[in-house]
């Protein structure tokens, strides 16, 4: 146990800098596949610590990239980034949004153990409650924790990188771009970079409230979140005066306005829990104008990958049957995706005696239904391919206003918790004092 104390130690000593460092991120916050000053940052202190530096297409593949923004929006993202302070030496192999970072440690020999941190914020505008660390940037906050995470990865990769007479093996962190959306995973699964993971742990913050033990600190394994598949749509109409001819034109708005209403009409299924939501719609160019094209955002979402392909196939059935319906064409890209989360027992058993060794309170129980939707399942799925194991563990906190919403913030003590988790988890895994 000697060798936790020390680790604890250290977790207490560099708690303020690794606080510091999640208000920095959350002040300068950045969409998926935008992320350039955070990752710069991430990947300039790795460097420094002596980790290998993997960035750019090695690390997320251009081709199997989705939800990617526009050339001009990824220029300016780029060129905002150098003016809130990216470090511009590691931000070249990023341009064109290739914003994932991964750190390689060896250390002896040993099992290959990988641990992933997201790092993108929410299209949303902060509420303003006084907080010194608020965004800066109009309309984009970290609303998910995100900032909370990569600095959690910082402090875990300084600490691993000071104590290498603990623990034997290879650490590997993914530092992984656009979480939001369920698009950054898929691309790193892709990489080939955890064909050699024996274990991989996550960890995201959830709020407290509703939970079977509130009282706990941390939910060893999460099991049974939403598979998911996000679609952007364009109808295609034909534009026509709308009070001379409207007979001539192919109207857009009717046609998207029909799939809207017929997708939450959607039949469930009997496998359980599924979801339909179209977010954004964007239609028509005058008011006395019949509308040429109309766009909107959409996702559905099941218990299981077979309830969300139900929901999927059955979402472009109603969207190409009012295309039809109303003489216009419509074209659908997906642009997010991610299976159901599936904690594996051994790690999850491994996450609950470290929260015990460190002196945290874990749930009784390993496993719990996550709310809503996590990509990380396809890094645990690459894992558990070739025999590994995998797990997500819930920092459970009090937080501020729920998640995805203006007001949310957590409380930051449970940073260091997060630190501890994955530090202990590493030392019954990797640890001397363990082999």
């Amino acid at each position: 146990m000697k060798d936790r104390e020390v680790i604890l130690s250290k977790i207490r000593e560099y708690t303020p800098e690794m606080v510091a460092v999640r208000r920095s991120f959350h002040r300068y916050p950045e969409l998926g596949w935008c992320e350039f000053r955070t990752a710069s940052i991430i990947a300039y202190q790795l460097r420094k610590l002596g980790y290998r530096i993997l960035t750019g297409p090695e690390v997320t593949p251009e081709a199997l990239r989705m939800g990617v923004p526009s050339k001009e929006e990824l220029k300016e993202a780029y060129s905002e980034a150098i003016r809130n302070g990216a470090i511009t030496e590691e931000l070249l192999p990023m341009n064109g949004g290739f914003t994932g970072v991964v750190g390689i440690l060896e250390n002896g020999s040993g099992p290959v153990f990988g641990m992933r941190f997201d790092m993108d914020a929410l299209p949303i505008q902060e509420a303003d409650w006084g907080q010194e660390y608020r965004s800066v940037r109009p309309g984009i906050m970290h609303a998910c924790g995100h900032d909370a995470h990569a600095a959690i990865g910082l402090t875990v990769a300084k600490i691993l990188s000071e104590c290498r007479n603990m623990w034997s093996g290879t650490v590997k962190f993914f530092f992984q771009p656009a979480e939001e959306g369920a698009r950054g995973a898929r691309t790193m699964a892709g990489s080939g970079l955890l064909d050699d993971v024996d274990m991989i742990l996550g960890c995201h913050i959830f709020g407290r409230e509703g939970r079977k033990e509130p009282h706990a600190d941390v939910l060893p394994g999460a099991v049974g979140s939403l598979a998911t598949t996000k679609m952007d749509v364009v109808f295609h109409g034909k534009s026509a005066h709308a009070g001379s001819f409207p007979e001539k034109g192919k109207n857009a708005i009717l046609a998207m306005a029909a799939a809207i209403t017929n997708l939450y009409a959607t039949p469930r299924h009997s496998q359980g829990n599924s979801r339909v939501n179209v977010g954004t719609v964007h239609a028509g160019s005058g008011r006395n104008i019949i509308a040429e094209e109309a766009c909107m955002e959409l996702e559905v979402r099941g218990i299981n990958s077979v309830v969300n392909r139900y929901m999927e196939e059955y979402a472009r059935q109603v969207i190409e049957g009012a295309a039809l319906m109303h003489g216009c064409t419509c074209t659908i890209e997906t642009v997010g995706s991610c299976t159901s989360v599936e904690s594996t027992d051994r790690l999850s058993s491994l996450v609950q005696e470290a929260c015990t060794d460190m002196g945290l309170i874990p749930t009784s129980y390993l496993h719990e239904h996550s709310e809503g939707s996590e990509d990380f399942s396809y890094l645990m799925d690459t894992v558990k391919s070739h025999g590994g194991e995998a797990a997500f563990a819930i920092l459970l906190n009090n937080t501020q206003g729920p998640g995805h919403s203006p007001t949310f913030d957590i409380d930051e003590s449970a940073m260091a918790n997060g630190a501890a988790v994955m530090l202990g988890t590493v030392l019954n895994v990797m640890g001397k004092e363990t082999l």
